[in-house]
């Protein structure tokens, strides 16, 4: 699943080493957005005009904005905030939680994963297991010694207020169910689901109707996102390809869990047609997002790294040609959201934790 656990595993003990620039940010034409915030941007960040630390403790990521850009949905296990796992919380696209507790708008029980606002900008969809028991399922990070991803069969979508009132259950088949994302032209839904046997691709309308797979290959299909204009879909996958390879894959899958560590991404049709991947990079390439344009992916990758890490985020066309590096940090850059306008990026870092294992969310003002 598109997973804060990464996170702890890849950039546990280690903080940012190189200079950043510190200045004083700007206010966003228009908009106080940006208002009253110091920065912490590396010298060759060109893209980040100014940049704001929202969240300030525990590990935040998946920060996905309203329709109307006025709000984030993300997911945080901060224990300061009273949670013992991922839960899902509603933050002001322009406020700081440094002392102050955003609303939790998960039920508290179970793990969540992956929240996405609906069109009417009063609504979310997310992935709990709440139903398969109220406690925080437990977290497996290695298996034989390798690092692993659990894919809870207890996972299944749904619909909730602001006020944390779910209002609609959008899956109940038998096994995983999550990782829905919104089209924003606001009629389709993608999520991956193991229905098949295998962890694919699915799409659906808002109300959970007119379910159709649109991946078909043996792998893990997921962290998929809609294009601007709602025509294509790009996402993250893994395609074991010789026997023991396979033979892992399946084995791992069956107890539920995943080996994320070689993943490449594709882009499609919104219908699953054209296929097509468009990295190969090798190590860990995943979160990807659409530029505003729908010309380019922005998305993290270790692909540089030899110890694992660190993640910075990279531009690549969407097809494959004119890879570029847009971050410069020494741990973590990952899970990049841009705001539905494209002046800002929202995304995840370690930077400026002061040595601590905390990752956490930041807006950048966007320039090009």
């Amino acid at each position: 699943m598109r997973k804060i656990l990464l996170l702890i595993a890849i950039s546990a003990v280690f903080s940012c080493k190189s200079d950043p620039k510190k200045t004083e940010s700007t206010t966003a034409t228009g908009s106080s957005l940006m208002a009253g915030s110091d920065t912490l941007i590396y010298p060759e960040e060109k893209y980040f005009k100014s940049l704001r630390q929202v969240t300030f403790g525990g590990n935040n990521a998946e920060a996905y904005w309203s329709f109307d850009d006025s709000m984030l949905i993300f997911q945080s296990d901060y224990q300061k905030w009273g949670v013992e796992c991922d839960q899902i919380f509603l933050a002001n696209a322009d406020e700081q939680y440094a002392d102050t507790t955003p609303p939790m708008i998960s039920t508290g029980m179970g793990r969540t994963t992956c929240s996405y606002f609906l069109p009417d900008n009063k609504h979310i969809v997310y992935g709990s297991t709440h139903q398969g028991g109220e406690a925080c399922p437990d977290v497996p990070l290695r298996s034989n010694g390798n690092y692993v991803w659990p894919v809870y069969d207890t996972f299944d979508i749904f619909v909730a207020d602001l006020e944390g009132n779910i209002t609609a259950q959008l899956t109940d088949t038998p096994g995983y169910d999550a990782e829905a994302t919104v089209s924003p032209k606001g009629d389709k839904i993608v999520f991956t689901s193991m229905r098949s046997g295998d962890l694919e691709l699915y799409t659906m309308n808002l109300d959970g109707s007119d379910v159709k797979q649109i991946t078909d290959e043996l792998g893990y299909d997921g962290g998929a996102f809609f294009s601007p204009d709602g025509s294509k879909i790009v996402f993250r996958a893994s395609r074991p390809k010789t026997e023991s390879e396979i033979a892992e894959y399946k084995d791992l899958l069956s107890r539920g869990l995943v080996e994320p560590t070689n993943m490449e991404l594709f882009i499609c049709d919104a219908d699953g047609s054209n296929l097509k991947q468009i990295t190969f990079l090798g190590n860990a390439n995943w979160c990807p997002y659409f530029h505003p344009s729908g010309k380019k992916i922005l998305f993290s990758s270790n692909f540089e790294a030899e110890r694992g890490f660190p993640f910075n985020l990279y531009f690549i066309d969407i097809d494959g040609k004119n890879l570029e590096r847009v971050t410069h940090g020494k741990t973590f850059d990952a899970f990049p959201v841009f705001s539905n306008d494209g002046k800002y990026l929202a995304f995840s870092s370690n930077r400026n934790n002061g040595g601590t294992r905390d990752t956490n969310l930041f807006i950048a003002e966007w320039q090009e």
